[in-house]
Parts: C-alpha cells; structure tokens; sequence
C-alpha cells in the first residue's frame, strides 16, 4: 500500500501544485489578484475534477481485469479512456473560453478582481486538455500498479510550471496571465509525457490504438456515477466559494490561501484511498472477498492515522504560512485561523478520503453519487443560513439561530470569525456527512457486489 501511495500522491498535488504555486506568486501582486486567482482556479479546478472519473474508473477497470487475468482488455479500456479524456478536454476549452466571464461575475467577481479572474480563467483553460490526458494515462499505470513514471511526471511539471511562472510573472511581468499560461504549458507537458509510454505500452500487449465508439461509450457510461458524485462534490465547494466571496475581498483572499494549501495536503489523503482502491480492486477481480476485507480495514487505519500528521503539521504551519501568500497582516491572521481550524477536523477527512476510495475501487459508484448528492444538498442549505446569519450580523430567526449561535454568530460582524465558522461548517456538514455515509455502506456486504 506505501509503494503504491506515495507516488500517488506526488501525482495527485499535480494540479493543486499548480494552483499552489500559482497563489504563492500571485498573491505578491496585489489582494485583487489573489482574490482574481481564487475565482479562477475554483472555476478550473471545478471543470477539471468533474473529470477525476477518467481517473478512478480506469483504475478499477483495469484493477479489475487484471485480477482476473485479462491483461489486453484492461489496456484496451484504458485507451478508449484517453480518447474519451480528450473529446472533453476540447469541449473544456470552448466552454470555458467562451463562458469564463459570466462564470467569473456568477462566483462574485467585480471591478478589479473580474478582470483578473478572467484573464486568469482564459490562460489557463487552454491546458485542459493536456490535464484530463494525465488523469486517463494515470488510470493505466495506477490498475497495473507501476506508478512510479507518474511520479516522474508530477515532479517534473511541478518544476516547470515553477520555473515557468518566476520568468512570465517576476521576470516579463505578464501578471496573471503569465501565470495562467505556465500553468498551461506544464498540464500539456505532462499529458504528453504520460500518453505517450500509455500508448506504446498498450500497443505492445495487443489493444487497438483506434477510437472505437463502443469502448468509448462504455467509458463514459461507467464514470456518468462518479461524475454526479464529483459534480456534488463540485457545487458544495463552488457554494463554499461564493460564500467566501460574500464575506468580502480579505476573507475570500485569505480563503483562497487556505484552500489551496487543504487542496494540496488532501491529496495524501487521497492517495491513501487510491492505494486501497487498486488492491481491493485487484482482489475483488481475483475473488479473494477477504483479502478485500482485510484491505478495507487496513485502508482505515492509514487513513486516520495519515490525517492525524497532516492534521498537526497543517495547523502548525498556518501559524506563519500566511507570509508566503500575502504582505497584507490581515489577511495572514485570517490564513492562520483557516488553516488551524482546518487541522482540527484531519483525522476525519483521512479516514472518510480512504473509505472513499475502497468505495470506488469496488466500483460502488450508484452509491456514491446518491450519498454524496444527498450531502452536498444539505451542506448548501446550512451554509445558505450561516450566509444569512453573516450578512444580518447575527443569527436568522427560527431554526437557523442555533446553527448560527453554534457557529460564533455573535462575532460575524469580526473577519477572523466569519472564517472560522465557515471552515467548522465545511467540516461538521460536508466531510462529516460524507463520512456517515462511507462508514454505514462499509459496515455490510454490498459494496462488494
């Protein structure tokens, strides 16, 4: 599980890396910028995990087959998923492009901070592409169970996309925009650098390089589940935006810092599940149900006890993480509370992320989608109130006055406060939900069906 998790999880921080180091830069420009980048970012990180199924449905597939001693069937799926990785990735661009300012306005962009959301926006979509490419190929190597090239992969690009965004945005002083296009550029760097030993590989055990509308309609077909889970998923944190933005330019500057840092550190929580993912997954296809079993509770384990680490070291480096991502005294005290009530609630979102991933590796996907449908909604209903009680500067009538009161609604008048209950609200409702529901399916024998 540990050689298989840790170059995972160097691949995973890929695209939050991006953003990562796009906010460290960024943010030395101006608090418009940041806040511009907050915007744009969640509007591309939306679009491009709507897509993690390419991902995770390859991974089970090919885990699966494998298992069962079906070599060239497993990389043949894996091929009708790059083909199915890039149809959408064009629509991607059209889309986007072509909608980036209305998305930008909807999320509560104005004056100063649209315009560099949507500068942000049309630079950076242009690699869209390339990163659904690196989710497909990823889905190959992770079923097989050689990851070591995507770890290649991920820390090259994370290099180049640094390198890139020191010269357009320090050195030819392009702005945002100049770190929209290193982003770009470093996403198609690694789409290519992974599709291309995909493709040689498959080749090589018999699958047909051809895009075969049958094999193609079954890849979408299995992922339509996982996309209405992550599209859930999706919209909660879209509404978690939104809110931030409502709060105003310093609490949603100091969001956007806090979010790309759990963005990044959730991504070894993340590669934890995706381990146990592709071992259950391999065993359900060799029909060892116990081995299944005794992975699942494995899993668990290294998902709480990975939480809890990160959880400490999250919370201790946000007491000072503040200086990397603004000059503004501020903003770095509303960093530092976002980052250490976020440490608090680790243990739970590593043990729910691993839970998550056995999940989908059994392929428990209808399952999936209803739970975390179900959670998302109720989510946004609560931040709706948390919003209400915000914004009249204490709690709602009705039942939303205890909510509110819970949540600190006579200090939401206070910045410092308004970030904290909206992270405590995040974590309580959403992950704690999304864990409920992982933590019931787990306790019977269906998800193995």
């Amino acid at each position: 599980m540990l050689s298989l998790a840790l170059p995972t999880f160097v691949q995973l921080i890929a695209e939050p890396a991006f953003i990562l180091i796009d906010t460290a830069i960024v943010g030395h420009i101006g608090d418009e910028a940041l806040a511009g980048l907050s915007i744009g970012s969640t509007i591309i990180l939306t679009a491009v995990g709507l897509c993690i199924f390419l991902a995770y449905s390859t991974t089970a597939q090919v885990a699966h087959l494998l298992g069962a001693g079906r070599r060239r069937e497993g990389l043949q799926a894996g091929i009708d998923g790059l083909w199915l990785a890039l149809g959408i990735g064009i629509a991607l661009v059209i889309g986007l492009f072509a909608g980036a300012e209305p998305l930008c306005r909807a999320l509560g962009g104005k004056g100063a901070v649209l315009q560099q959301a949507v500068t942000y926006t049309h630079a950076v979509v242009l690699g869209a592409p390339g990163m659904l490419l690196v989710y497909a190929a990823n889905g190959i190597f992770r079923g097989l169970q050689k990851v070591r090239i995507t770890l290649v992969a991920a820390v090259s690009g994370a290099v180049l996309n640094t390198a890139l965004e020191v010269l357009f945005v320090m050195v030819f002083r392009w702005g945002i925009a100049g770190s929209g296009a290193a982003t770009m550029i470093a996403q198609w760097y690694m789409g290519l650098f992974l599709v291309i030993p995909a493709v040689l590989w498959s080749r090589s055990d018999g699958a047909s390089l051809r895009p075969r509308l049958d094999g193609i309609r079954a890849a979408g077909s299995d992922g339509i589940p996982l996309f209405i889970r992550t599209l859930a998923i999706r919209a909660a944190m879209v509404a978690t935006v939104a809110s931030a933005a409502h709060m105003g330019t310093s609490v949603l500057a100091g969001f956007q810092a806090v979010n790309s840092s759990w963005n990044f550190a959730m991504n070894m929580l993340d590669a934890v599940g995706i381990a146990g993912q592709t071992l259950v997954a391999t065993a359900l296809g060799a029909g060892h149900v116990d081995q299944a079993k005794r992975l699942t509770r494995a899993t668990g384990r290294a998902g709480l006890v990975t939480g809890a680490a990160i959880g400490v070291a999250f919370a201790i480096t946000g007491l000072f993480a503040g200086h990397f991502f603004s000059p503004t005294p501020h903003i770095q005290i509303l960093i530092a509370a976002g980052m250490v009530t976020m440490g608090a609630f680790f243990p739970l979102q590593g043990w729910m992320m691993a839970i998550d991933g056995i999940l989908i590796g059994s392929r428990d996907y209808r399952y999936l989608a209803a739970t975390c449908t179900a959670t998302a909604a109720a989510y946004i209903a609560v931040l709706t109130l948390l919003d209400g009680a915000i914004m009249s500067g204490g709690a709602p009538a009705g039942t939303a006055t205890t909510t509110a009161t819970a949540l600190g609604g006579s200090g939401f008048s206070n910045d410092t406060m308004r970030t904290v209950a909206l992270w405590i609200t995040f974590n309580i409702v959403l992950m704690g939900g999304r864990g409920l529901c992982n933590g019931l399916r787990i306790r019977t024998d269906r998800w193995m069906r």
